[in-house]
């Protein structure tokens, strides 16, 4: 009795009980000079490294792969999950902004769970392939770049771009940077992806009808996309959405973006035919502008809010769910836009 109660409190203070949207999420706390920023509770590099290797190491269904190095040399791990090759296949691909952190944290609570020998994962293993490019920028992620970012309100503890100060995202026609070189010559040209997430960060003062939002997600809109490509993503997207929604602690908008093909959500879409899903969470590690940056005390909830969308996305995709999910909800999906006046004091 005692350990379970050990156990139960310890889950409670890493994860709060969640609220309402309003409650969670998506009210806070700002950055307004009186938050901590701090990186020592989010994984490492060398510990993301040594958890996914463990991962392989301990199930029978996980492959651990480097598809290449980053600027400065760091690896980047690629993780597969699944046993059937006719299975289809989806790639959760997080940090190709430095500091946009808390997916890449939701992605290794996914790996872990995937990575014990139950009667589930087994039968998982076998409807799906799940593969994790949990961190694509690595050298963003740690602030060792080749430029100056102490103007940053954290100190430079993690910036947007690579080492060379390229947007990785911006860089999926030129290929310029080892980064996203290696993402296109040893992951999407050498497996046959189906689903992609893109994962990153917003800032923290979007909202809709004058509330914060947790999140906002938005399909590939380059005219040159397959219509069945693009319908596959917004049902990719209604699973996600509705999985958030369900849980009563995110809100989560549309996001007003381009249809510029030099981004993932629509060049991987156009060259590829894979069915891509933005998904923005709120706020970020570090940044030069407050407005983008996050206090710590809404981690728990936006780690949760990741997990909670990869599950149901990877479950939706292997059962079959995916084929019957609703996507008129994207014609009444309020496009988010900035809201002012909203100074926390926490």
């Amino acid at each position: 009795m005692k350990k379970s109660f050990i156990a139960i409190l310890v889950f409670l203070l890493a994860f709060p009980v969640f609220g309402s949207s309003a409650e969670a999420v998506g009210q806070g706390p700002n950055y307004n000079g009186n938050e901590t920023v701090k990186g020592e509770r989010l994984t490492s590099q060398e510990d993301l490294l040594a958890e996914v290797h463990r991962a392989a190491d301990r199930s029978q269904f996980i492959e651990t792969e480097i598809i290449g190095q980053s600027v400065q040399g760091r690896d980047i791990p690629l993780v597969k999950f699944g046993t059937n090759p006719d299975s289809p296949t989806i790639l959760f691909l997080t940090q190709q902004h430095g500091n946009e952190v808390m997916t890449t944290e939701a992605a290794l609570d996914v790996i872990k769970g995937l990575s014990n020998n139950s009667k589930h994962n087994r039968e998982l293993a076998e409807e799906i392939n799940v593969f994790f490019l949990p961190r694509l920028n690595p050298d963003g992620a740690v602030g060792d770049v080749n430029f100056d970012i102490s103007d940053h309100v954290g100190g430079g503890i993690a910036t947007r771009a690579n080492a060379n100060n390229v947007d990785l995202n911006r860089d999926h026609n030129t290929l310029s940077q080892p980064e996203t070189l290696a993402l296109h010559n040893n992951v999407l040209r050498a497996y046959d992806i189906d689903y992609l997430v893109d994962f990153h960060h917003q800032g923290a003062r979007s909202g809709i009808d004058g509330e914060l939002v947790s999140g906002s997600i938005l399909y590939p809109t380059n005219e040159a996309v397959n219509p069945e490509v693009r319908e596959m993503s917004q049902r990719l997207g209604s699973v996600m959405y509705n999985a958030v929604e369900d849980r009563g602690f995110g809100l989560l908008a549309r996001y007003n973006g381009g249809t510029a093909n030099t981004i993932a959500r629509n060049g991987l879409a156009v060259e590829y035919d894979i069915a891509t899903l933005l998904f923005e969470m709120r706020g970020m590690i570090d940044h030069s502008n407050p407005n983008q940056v996050l206090g710590q005390k809404s981690n728990g909830y936006l780690i949760q809010q990741g997990v909670v969308s990869m599950e149901a996305a990877i479950n939706a995709i292997a059962y079959g769910g995916i084929n019957e999910a609703d996507i008129t909800f994207w014609e009444t999906l309020e496009v988010q836009s900035f809201v002012e006046g909203e100074e926390e004091t926490e």
